[in-house]
């Protein structure tokens, strides 16, 4: 489903409600007669359909978290606030950047529109800038070659499942955040997709090394072993980005986890 799309046609539909209320009924107001009852429920209804869609179209978007691929950072569960203004303003619906304001940086947490199904919206974090090498092999990163430091962490625990995943910090520009490897799964990438630019990538038993191509961003899950990303799917176009997420509003499970995240 479209909201977007469907939160235009609302704003569309109850703007001309409105706009016919104004200039036609306005004088049956004011001598007390009877107006259509759908024009005035339509005029009242628009400035409150118009404040939700300049907010969600260009301010602040909410999201819920579906999966476990950006686990330990985000939690399935986790509502989350989408900055939508930070990498510049854009249409709704279509989604074309109309004024530029800040490009993605690493370690950045990116909503975008999925490159395989632009319909669905996918969030992953930014670890490929354009004309960046990055390599993923036997679990390392490396960009541009060198070799992204982890620093060991305690061992996070699945409660729902109850095991455990190895868990690192690691620095991707100025952003300091945790990830998980889960030491049992292969080094190789299953599933890998034929996707835009697939000969800037190169496979092996351990890993993949890409070029990321102008215009185009890298994209990997904090659960690296249990998120299928740039590595199988390819790249994401500058024109898929939806905004920066930012800050966990809800958790009806741990309200505990309310609050900003990086």
């Amino acid at each position: 489903m479209n909201f977007a799309l469907i939160l235009l046609i609302l704003v569309v539909v109850t703007g001309i409600l409105y706009a016919i209320d104004i200039l036609k009924f306005r004088k049956l107001r004011a001598a007390n007669d009877k107006q259509p009852l759908w024009v005035e429920w339509g005029g009242d209804f628009f400035p409150v359909i118009l404040i939700v869609f300049v907010l969600r179209s260009f301010l602040f978007e909410p999201f819920k978290i579906p999966s476990g691929s950006m686990i330990p950072t985000l939690l399935v569960g986790d509502f989350i606030l989408v900055n939508k203004y930070t990498y510049g303003v854009r249409l709704p619906v279509i989604n074309t950047k109309i004024i530029d304001v800040n490009e993605p940086q690493r370690g950045d947490v990116m909503v975008f529109r999925y490159p395989e199904d632009p319909s669905l919206d996918y969030i992953k974090r930014v670890v490929g800038l354009p004309g960046d090498t990055i390599e993923y092999h036997n679990k390392q990163l490396r960009i541009n070659g060198q070799a992204v430091a982890m620093e060991k962490q305690p061992d996070f625990l699945h409660a729902e499942r109850l095991y455990y995943s190895e868990q690192y910090t690691e620095k991707l520009g100025d952003v300091e955040h945790k990830i998980l490897n889960d030491a049992d799964a292969p080094a190789f990438i299953p599933g890998v997709s034929s996707f835009p630019y697939r000969e800037n990538c190169t496979y092996n038993a351990s890993g993949v090394t890409c070029k990321v191509p102008d215009g185009h961003y890298y994209m990997m899950g904090d659960n690296r072993d249990n998120s299928r990303d740039s590595r199988a799917w390819g790249f994401v176009p500058e024109q898929n980005i939806v905004g920066k997420a930012f800050f966990i509003w809800l958790n009806f499970d741990d309200f505990s986890r309310i609050g900003a995240f990086r």
